[in-house]
């Protein structure tokens, strides 16, 4: 029982910023679990091949380069899955965006795009996306969407990184309205909430030890997560093992949000 119930036998699947970080984490995970293939897109071409190249170890991964936070990338996304694919089982909305700046000096470009990337993006491809979805779902063979959201979207201390914290309580309360809407379509909706990992967005933590060191002390388990930290929760969540969970938000976080 336990193998096939994690397993991602025969799925397709889509992550968007999966060539680095979190993303890269979850793709290398589901071609781990047996995905048929995933794909993976990202801002930078020439990243977005690598990681595909790098991932394709484990199984099947296609790059399809572009900016999803624009209209051209997301109807170029679109466009392609329609063109390789009959229907997917699984799309992750990863990619993301912060920003910095103390409230009095915080300005509007910064306020725009992160809500632009972390928001306003994955519903539209969502929307976009949801007759490949709906394909090949059955009610005992659901789709699942994940979007990754976080825990600063979840309690009260922004950090100077306004919108960013906005921009995630957002895209949770997206979840729970998209899970009621998309459940009648054999659709799970879920969000996974980050606390700590180590990525291109948290490099300036990590490399001040000090900070690091200090910050480790607020984590009830005093670690960040890890690659099969993220990887688990979202295979679980893609697999019959969360065949019965839709509309939640579950942080993944060593504790922080209990705290905090």
């Amino acid at each position: 029982m336990i193998e096939s119930l994690f397993s991602m036998q025969d799925k397709i699947c889509v992550v968007t910023g999966g060539s680095r970080g979190l993303g890269s984490f979850m793709a290398q995970g589901f071609l781990e679990a047996g995905a048929k293939r995933v794909y993976i897109t990202a801002r930078k071409r020439d990243a977005c091949i690598s990681a595909a190249a790098e991932l394709s170890q484990y199984g099947e991964c296609v790059a399809i380069p572009g900016d999803v936070a624009t209209s051209e990338g997301l109807q170029n996304l679109v466009s392609e899955l329609n063109s390789c694919e009959q229907h997917i089982d699984v799309l992750v909305n990863n990619a993301g965006a912060g920003w910095g700046a103390p409230f009095g000096q915080f300005p509007e470009q910064g306020w725009d795009k992160t809500m632009n990337v972390n928001t306003k993006s994955p519903f539209f491809l969502i929307q976009a996306l949801t007759p490949l979805l709906q394909a090949n779902a059955s009610a005992d063979s659901t789709a699942s969407i994940i979007n990754i959201g976080s825990i600063a979207g979840m309690v009260g201390n922004a950090v100077d990184n306004f919108s960013y914290a906005v921009s995630k309580a957002g895209i949770h309360q997206l979840t729970r309205i998209l899970s009621a809407e998309l459940a009648k379509d054999h659709i799970r909706v879920n969000a996974i909430a980050p606390g700590r990992f180590f990525s291109k967005m948290t490099e300036f933590l990590s490399n001040d030890q000090e900070a690091y060191e200090a910050e480790l002390q607020t984590i009830p388990m005093r670690r960040w997560g890890k690659a099969t930290d993220i990887a688990g929760i979202a295979i679980m969540l893609a697999s019959p093992a969360g065949a019965f969970i839709t509309g939640q938000v579950i942080p993944v976080d060593g504790g922080t949000s209990v705290v905090n």
